[in-house]
């Protein structure tokens, strides 16, 4: 049996019982607004907390979209999900889940937290009007990395969404927002 025949089986049985387990595990309960507004208070303040660059955008962000815990994992078959809530002026205006599902080369386990700020109207209007507004394949969206050197001022600032991920725990490879799938949860 050739190597690359015995590693597709390996994955193809790995998926199948990563499959089995997360169908038996029973269904997590959703959180309830009370219970991510306060995970938001709390990653949002830690965020403008520790990033020049954020507090900047802050003061001219018309919403900020704030997942405060993002759970990622994967082994050959991965995923993400999280649950946030859209801020304008500091009070919630609606709630939102994230996930993503992806395929290849991947192992660990991994939570994060993403603040996404909208620059302008047009921006924010898309995210609801799109039906399910996905990363990388919807909007430009620029990733603000602090180690980059992100230079804000108010002639820099030209992206229209801008993207944050902290409070990064855990060992994953690859870690990315691209096509990341946001919808707007019933509530």
């Amino acid at each position: 049996m050739s190597v690359v025949h015995e590693l597709s089986r390996r994955t193809l049985l790995l998926g199948a019982c990563l499959s089995w387990a997360l169908a038996a595990t029973p269904a997590a309960e959703a959180a309830t607004g009370a219970e991510i507004d306060a995970k938001v208070d709390l990653a949002l303040a830690q965020l403008l907390r520790e990033s020049d660059t954020a507090r900047a955008l802050a003061d001219k962000a018309v919403a900020i979209l704030v997942f405060p815990d993002i759970v990622k994992g994967g082994f050959g078959i991965g995923g993400q999900f999280g649950e946030g809530a859209l801020r304008r002026n500091g009070k919630t205006e609606g709630y939102y889940n994230i996930a993503a599902a992806s395929f290849g080369l991947q192992i660990g386990a991994q939570s994060f937290s993403q603040a996404i700020f909208f620059m302008t109207e047009e921006a924010l209007a898309y995210l609801d009007s799109s039906k399910g507004f996905e990363i990388g394949a919807d909007a430009n969206v620029a990733l603000a990395n602090e180690g980059l050197g992100y230079d804000v001022t108010s002639s820099t600032v030209q992206d229209p969404i801008i993207a944050f991920v902290f409070g990064q725990k855990g060992l994953m490879a690859g870690l990315t927002i691209e096509g990341s799938k946001i919808t707007k949860l019933a509530r």
